[in-house]
């Protein structure tokens, strides 16, 4: 079992950093930094990447603070002004995905390059950058589960819990470790994305059921599933169809 420590912000002298905005910026940089050697390997244009970086953070921020609302609408119904106090945290990875796609599609447009060989090398690096970036969610423990006995059960006040934060960063390192295990023998362009779109929809589904569903902050749910395990079954099936119309018929 883990301890449980709650780490909310650090202080460099006098100036307090939050934790989880610390992390999350770690983890856009690392995943940029990474995608940037892919387009090396590649032979594409790293600076394409870094300002694709820029529009992709845009419209994450945009739209998982937009889907946050529909995990709590209450808050927001109540107050609106929240919306915008995005420094009191509340984001939906899964909105913010889908916020990136289209703000990178959008900017791959306008540049008139390959849009399916850019966006490849592109989530080449987010596995690892979602790997630091929940490290944050963890600190935070902002996303307890039901009581457990699994031995990778955090010690909340209140008895031993599954975190999602600690599992859902775990599951983007072992992510980032298979896609460098792909890149070393040069797999089809379009194998990360459709391995990402698969892989973290059948993941991003079935742990969302260890969720807490005993607490005040528990995430709402629609006909028995979270908002994300329904964009979870998109993600799967838009993964196995781009996998059957890019992958599995021979060049």
């Amino acid at each position: 079992m883990l301890p449980y420590f709650h780490l909310f912000t650090i202080h460099l002298g006098p100036i307090p950093i939050q934790v989880w905005g610390l992390f999350v910026a770690l983890g856009i940089l690392t995943g940029a930094y990474v995608s940037a050697w892919m387009t090396k390997k590649r032979g594409q244009d790293p600076k394409i990447i870094f300002d694709l970086a820029f529009w992709v953070i845009i419209g994450a921020m945009i739209f998982a603070r937009l889907f946050h609302i529909i995990y709590e609408p209450t808050l927001y119904f109540d107050s609106p002004l929240q919306l915008v106090r995005i420094w009191d945290g509340g984001m939906s990875v899964m909105g913010g995905f889908i916020g990136s796609v289209l703000f990178g599609v959008l900017f791959l447009r306008k540049q008139k390059v390959d849009i399916w060989s850019y966006a490849d090398t592109a989530i080449f690096g987010l596995p690892i950058g979602l790997f630091v970036g929940r490290i944050g969610c963890f600190l935070l423990h902002e996303h307890p589960g039901n009581f457990t006995n699994f031995f990778l059960g955090v010690k909340y006040p209140d008895g031993v819990r599954h975190d999602l934060g600690l599992y859902l960063s775990l599951n983007g390192l072992i992510l980032a470790i298979l896609f460098f295990i792909l890149a070393r023998i040069n797999s089809k362009v379009g194998t990360y994305i459709v391995v990402f779109l698969i892989w973290k929809g059948i993941a991003r589904f079935f742990l969302d059921f260890l969720r807490a569903t005993d607490l005040p902050m528990s995430d709402v749910r629609y006909f028995g599933l979270t908002p994300a395990q329904y964009i979870a079954i998109v993600m799967m099936m838009l993964g196995f169809w781009f996998w059957y119309i890019k992958l599995s018929k021979k060049n």
